[in-house]
Parts: structure tokens; C-alpha cells; sequence
């Protein structure tokens, strides 16, 4: 897929910044407290500035995926979204 500047653009990436943001719009908008949140938020931030940057590592990518499914925990409100993050993660191998 290309890009307006006529660059190529990983699908993958795309679909790993569409599932992040959504992932990032949900929890700002979860009204529940959790002792971890501010770890899943800071995690996906530096997973959308991954994605931004193009220096995508599959490794580095498992990692914060592991990182945000245990601060967000089993918040049943966020699973679809998790899901989806982690069905782009797995896109990358």
C-alpha cells in the first residue's frame, strides 16, 4: 500500500496503529479504576510512537503486548479492543 508521499506502507503497521489507537480511545474512555492503567497507557504510547516511527521489532512488540494484556488484566470492557492489539502483534510473526 502507498502512502500520499508514494512510499510504501506495511499493511501490518497500519493495522497495528488502527488497533492501538482504538485500544487507547477505550481505556481514556473506561470510567473504572485499575492499579495499572498508567502502565497500559504509557505502554501503548510508546507503541503508537513505534508504529509512527516505522522501527517495528516483532520482539519489542510481544513484549509491550504482554506488558499491556497484564496492567490491563481481565477489564472485559477492554478485551475486544486487546484482542485486536493482539491480533496485529501476531501479524508481525
Amino acid at each position: 500500500m502507498a502512502d500520499v508521499a508514494g512510499e510504501y506502507e506495511d499493511p501490518r503497521v497500519a493495522g497495528l496503529q488502527r488497533a492501538v489507537s482504538r485500544l487507547r480511545r477505550e481505556l481514556a474512555a473506561y470510567r473504572g479504576d485499575f492499579a495499572e492503567r498508567h502502565i497500559a497507557e504509557d505502554e501503548l504510547a510508546a507503541l503508537h510512537a513505534m508504529t509512527l516511527g516505522g522501527a517495528v521489532e516483532a520482539r519489542r512488540l510481544r513484549r509491550s503486548l504482554l506488558v499491556v494484556a497484564g496492567a490491563i488484566g481481565s477489564v472485559s470492557a477492554l478485551s475486544q479492543a486487546l484482542a485486536e492489539v493482539r491480533g496485529a502483534v501476531e501479524a508481525f510473526g
